[in-house]
């Protein structure tokens, strides 16, 4: 397929690419796993898998943080040196609110440019009037207030992002159980979970049955099937249970309550950003990432009204699930061509 902007969301786990018309019409987005701790070898295969279609490339990312760099500096030149590779030395790298940098410009702008798709996102939806996006994606959550027209965030970097509860370690896939509480209730009794990675969210929400089709694109921790029964086995695990007959109702019961136990957290993040003397006043919450059912569960919590990203990023319905999966790819294209028009 051909078009005019391509969107580029790269992460540390994933590859995600928005395709927009000349008119600025989504046309497509995709997503394929990209373990890229593992070598930049897997940021080609991912570019392979995912396809390239003609057109310019605006770029975001996140994949600078994973341990296969020393540091963010590195991976943020890393990255770029071989996007421009692939993608044609042309390529657009977003540096938040310094706009957009040419290949040469971004590694000696690397701060700017490291983890700042949270920021697209919000920029591309400010113009909605005033809202919290609340993006939930496989690893982490990005809570963004904007408000007149302008992102109102307070953090910069991921630490200030972190203290200041705008971004938070919890998805809906590859999480640890283990860091989802410090105490869970089993059998009668409050257990400390193994400190093992034994089971993920995944597990969680795929006993529950809230996990999207498509949002657990990595292996299991176990490497075992995709399935409940896997998942209980591997959920029991973290509290020394088997799974039996007997431990089948409990399994259930504590998926329940970890998906509770998740949910809150991201619910005092939300109620701590909009706490802010700044904050906007009865924002609609914006939804985003394969895990924006939690986005909605928020809202509801917090009696705010509800809007999912992809009825704003795509005028096509069928295409609005898999744009709210990709927001910030769609984000990236959409202000690199609002800003080439």
């Amino acid at each position: 397929m051909t078009g005019d902007v391509l969107g580029w969301d790269v992460g540390g786990a994933h590859l995600k690419l928005a395709l927009l018309d000349e008119s600025g019409r989504l046309m497509e987005a995709r997503i394929v796993p990209c373990p890229l701790w593992r070598g930049l070898d897997q940021l080609d295969a991912a570019i392979a898998a995912i396809g390239v279609p003609a057109g310019r490339s605006a770029i975001t990312m996140t994949g600078e943080l994973v341990d296969l760099f020393p540091d963010r500096a590195s991976g943020v030149a890393a990255l770029v040196a071989r996007l421009a590779e692939r993608l044609g030395p042309d390529v657009a790298v977003y540096a938040g609110a310094g706009g957009f940098l040419g290949a040469d410009e971004a590694p000696a702008r690397w701060r700017d440019v490291a983890s700042a798709n949270w920021r697209a996102t919000a920029e591309a939806l400010a113009c909605e009037g005033d809202g919290l996006l609340v993006d939930v994606g496989s690893t982490t959550a990005d809570l963004v207030p904007f408000a007149d027209g302008a992102v109102t965030a307070r953090g910069l970097t991921d630490a200030e992002r972190m203290a200041a509860e705008e971004l938070v370690y919890l998805g809906v896939a590859r999480t640890p159980v283990m860091a989802l509480a410090t105490r869970v209730p089993f059998a009668g009794g409050w257990i400390a979970p193994m400190a093992e990675h034994f089971a993920t969210t995944a597990d969680v929400f795929r006993i529950t049955g809230d996990l999207p089709e498509g949002a657990d694109l990595h292996p299991a921790a176990d490497g075992g099937e995709k399935t409940a029964e896997a998942s209980a086995r591997r959920l029991l695990r973290m509290v020394g249970a088997d799974l039996t007959p007997e431990t089948d109702v409990p399994a259930r019961q504590l998926a329940d309550w970890l998906a509770e136990a998740a949910l809150r957290r991201l619910v005092d993040a939300a109620s701590l950003v909009l706490s802010r003397a700044d904050a906007p006043r009865n924002p609609t919450i914006y939804g985003a990432g394969v895990g924006r059912f939690l986005a909605a569960a928020v809202a509801r919590r917090l009696s705010l009204m509800y809007r999912d990203v992809g009825d704003v990023f795509a005028a096509d319905p069928a295409l609005g699930a898999a744009s709210a999966d990709c927001a910030p790819a769609v984000a990236v294209a959409r202000l690199f061509a609002a800003r080439r028009g």
